[in-house]
């Protein structure tokens, strides 16, 4: 059961993901809600079992030993409908899940949690393959953080035609530099007493420890800090693994297995060029993104918002920012995002390439409160791929919409993704 008080919950009860949970439940025996740690999903999922759903973590000792010794019996006590918290730790629950589901044939009766993907995913695809939908859930978007998420409409340019600041009033660059460099997890936002030091650090070392240590054989966990910290340099950065070998002193394959826990648990994404048919020009190597641009700059020691929004690393934190509040905007509604990126031989960039329906929609993220025309110059590149170019949006700190004359583009402030 969560610490928080009272007033603390009430700040976290309304997840754009909630309505989404009960929907997709509704054609699914299973689901699993999955992400890194400390994200709100067990506070979550607890709050949508008081209406009459049987609760049960597996941080709990007594109820993981019988999970994992005696699955059947363990479902027996704890039936359906319920959720299972934590469910990584008792994997042996894969199975008779599958047996009972085949053998009742309804949708919704179990909901599962998990942390560990790397861990979690070796079973379940292969054991409720059919049976299973699989929810991402990231840390708070703004739109959470101010109390009002914004449910059924992933972002799209013209969506933020409609889908104003639900605050109210535009954000100064150093109000919204403090969010960047605040992060996502709920306890560091609910809680203000909490030490975001002291998290950071217990927060590392509890995922080194308990996520990655055992799992991938790492014998050296300072070595794998290190690795941390070159990799949250790198946000919003072309991932070349040559480089981030040789600045950790690790061999590629080494860099690349690391690289992969780091993305199995929902640290990191990696975002892929876009490419239709035209790939002899195309940059191939993904961008990396770590999802939290509060750990990242952590990691990066940023030691105040004003030093991260003056820094070397400000525009490149700004765009992982973004990335990570578009994402939020589809994966809390239940949806996928098709998001890609634009670069050339030619060094013509495009940040962001939504596609949706056939439509490609460019994005740009400036650091800027005086967006142009020229921040959208690159967006008829995309005419090549023959495919319809809808509205485009330049992502920056103007404080309201406007339309970027000779584009079909608009300018959209940041805290109205």
């Amino acid at each position: 059961m969560s610490n928080y008080t009272k007033d603390q919950n009430r700040k976290m009860l309304d997840r754009t993901i909630a309505p989404a949970i009960r929907r997709i439940a509704r054609g699914f025996p299973v689901l699993l809600l999955t992400g890194m740690r400390q994200i709100g999903k067990s506070w979550l999922m607890e709050r949508l079992a008081e209406r009459g759903r049987h609760y049960v973590s597996l941080d709990d000792l007594r109820a993981r030993a019988l999970a994992k010794r005696d699955p059947e019996r363990f479902i027996a006590e704890n039936p359906p409908p319920c959720v299972y918290d934590e469910v990584q730790y008792a994997p042996e629950l894969f199975t008779y899940i599958k047996i009972y589901v085949d053998q009742h044939k309804k949708d919704g009766l179990f909901w599962l949690t998990g942390s560990q993907q790397y861990k979690l995913m070796q079973g379940v695809r292969e054991s409720l393959a059919g049976r299973l939908a699989i929810l991402n859930m990231l840390g708070l978007s703004y739109r959470e953080k101010t109390g009002c998420p914004y449910a059924g409409r992933p972002f799209l340019p013209a969506s933020s035609l409609t889908r104003k600041n639900p605050t109210g009033k535009p954000l100064a660059p150093a109000e919204l530099y403090k969010h960047v460099w605040q992060g996502s997890f709920p306890k560091l936002i609910v809680n203000k007493n909490t030490d975001r030091k002291v998290f950071y650090d217990s927060y590392i070392q509890s995922y080194i420890e308990r996520d990655v240590k055992d799992f991938y054989n790492i014998e050296n966990a300072v070595d794998f800090y290190n690795f941390l910290v070159a990799a949250a340099a790198r946000t919003g950065q072309l991932l070349n693994y040559n480089d981030l070998a040789r600045d950790v002193r690790i061999d590629n394959r080494t860099a690349k297995l690391w690289l992969s826990a780091l993305e199995r648990s929902g640290l990191v994404q990696l975002l892929y060029p876009y490419r239709a048919n035209i790939t002899s020009r195309v940059v191939k190597a993904p961008k990396l993104y770590f999802l939290d641009t509060g750990l990242a700059a952590y990691l990066c020691s940023w030691d105040s918002p004003d030093s991260l929004r003056n820094g070397a690393q400000s525009g490149m934190l700004l765009e992982t920012y973004v990335f990570a509040e578009i994402l939020k905007s589809y994966w809390h509604n239940g949806a996928v995002p098709n998001i890609y990126f634009y670069r050339d031989q030619d060094q013509k960039e495009i940040d962001f390439v939504l596609e949706r329906d056939g439509t490609l929609y460019p994005l740009e993220v400036k650091k800027t409160a005086a967006p142009d025309s020229a921040d959208a110059k690159h967006f008829q590149i995309l005419k090549k791929f023959k495919k319809k170019i809808g509205l485009g949006a330049v992502i920056c700190l103007y404080g309201k919409t406007i339309t970027l004359p000779k584009q079909n583009a608009i300018s959209v402030p940041v805290w109205e993704i």
